[in-house]
């Protein structure tokens, strides 16, 4: 029997790459004829790498919705929306869909939902004891009482991971960056002001924070302990699973003032993209339509992966199975702010988070 085989390219990580193969074993089970190939690569590449190079190499891309402007120039991708009508946003968390959504086209189909959330250690947390902080003025006083206790507070500032915490705070803020049309990208005191809370808070982080990128906070969070609590950062829940050394639990981004109300933070997830290059579209849509489906999604949360449909958010087995982080952080993610996508945004992403 003759295969069809389908090339993809992930990033590197089990909330990326696990839900990917075990749903595409299930797959090749009921379609014989087709074979499913992943490849996997560094975050830094996926946050970074153009499109167009890896639409020439794969049939299908897992990417970042920041490329948007970038794809829609270079028509690399192929335009889902008449090949995938059924898709409506309603049926994704928060704004995931619509993060893929630019220029009239549909250029991916969301199988990641996250956005920056708090991350803590439960057990360093009663330590001190204290509750989990609901604002800026708790994230600081929590600082300051561990380290009385020999502990720090933690965060991840490598290079993007630096600009995605400012976007955040601007928008939590009331001010975010790029949201008046005609108008400076930044409104220059809303920026001072988060720049002043990102100053203080790594004035209470260990000095490795500069070099930190979210993967990297959460594993020093999880194998060290002397980091309590995080007020930002891309979450992977899966570092909330039982077999972690010491699973981390996941909250709301705080509010910027005390007693505030809940804010949203900036939105990234990924989404999988056909290459218009593709030599494979019939099978490759097909197999797309089973990804994108609430059932493929709810398989996702039993392989390390925190997927977009709002179905699996609300699946209580699977929110158990992440130690509550689904009902934590969910809030968060509805109301998250949707970064810039134009054509030369990928580089002020860049040039900024140095």
């Amino acid at each position: 029997m003759t295969q069809t085989l389908i090339r993809g390219i992930a990033w590197q990580h089990r909330r990326a790459i696990d839900p990917l193969l075990a749903a595409s074993a299930e797959y090749e089970r009921a379609h014989p004829d087709i074979r499913i190939a992943w490849e996997a690569r560094p975050l830094h590449g996926f946050e970074f790498t153009p499109i167009a190079e890896l639409a020439e190499a794969y049939d299908l891309v897992v990417l970042d919705h920041p490329f948007m402007g970038e794809v829609a120039k270079s028509r690399c991708l192929t335009d889902l929306a008449p090949l995938l009508p059924q898709l409506a946003d309603a049926e994704f968390l928060g704004p995931s869909l619509r993060t893929y959504r630019y220029d009239g086209a549909l250029w991916a189909v969301p199988v990641d939902a996250a956005c920056q959330t708090a991350a803590y250690r439960p057990d360093l947390l009663q330590r001190i004891p204290a509750d989990v902080p609901v604002s800026i003025s708790d994230v600081l006083e929590l600082g300051r009482q561990a380290t009385q206790h020999g502990l720090r507070l933690g965060i991840a500032f490598a290079g993007v991971h630096s600009l995605m915490t400012l976007f955040s705070f601007c928008a939590a803020l009331g001010s975010p960056c790029g949201g008046r049309s005609g108008g400076p990208f930044v409104d220059a005191d809303t920026a001072r002001e988060s720049l002043e809370i990102m100053r203080r808070i790594l004035a209470l982080c260990p000095a490795e924070a500069l070099g930190w990128n979210s993967i990297a906070l959460h594993e020093a969070m999880a194998v060290r302990d002397d980091l309590v609590y995080c007020p930002a950062v891309y979450c992977y829940l899966t570092y909330a699973e039982a077999d972690l050394r010491q699973p981390l639990r996941f909250a709301a981004l705080p509010a910027m003032d005390r007693g505030g109300a809940p804010q949203g933070s900036t939105i990234g997830g990924a989404g999988i993209a056909l290459s218009a290059q593709s030599s494979v579209p019939e099978a490759a849509i097909e197999f797309l339509r089973f990804l994108a489906s609430a059932e493929t999604q709810r398989l996702f949360t039993r392989h390390h992966g925190q997927p977009a449909r709002i179905e699996a958010w609300i699946d209580a087995e699977a929110d158990a199975r992440f130690s509550g982080a689904f009902s934590a952080v969910r809030q968060t993610l509805e109301l998250s702010w949707i970064r810039p996508r134009w054509p030369g945004y990928l580089a002020l992403q860049a040039e900024g988070g140095r």
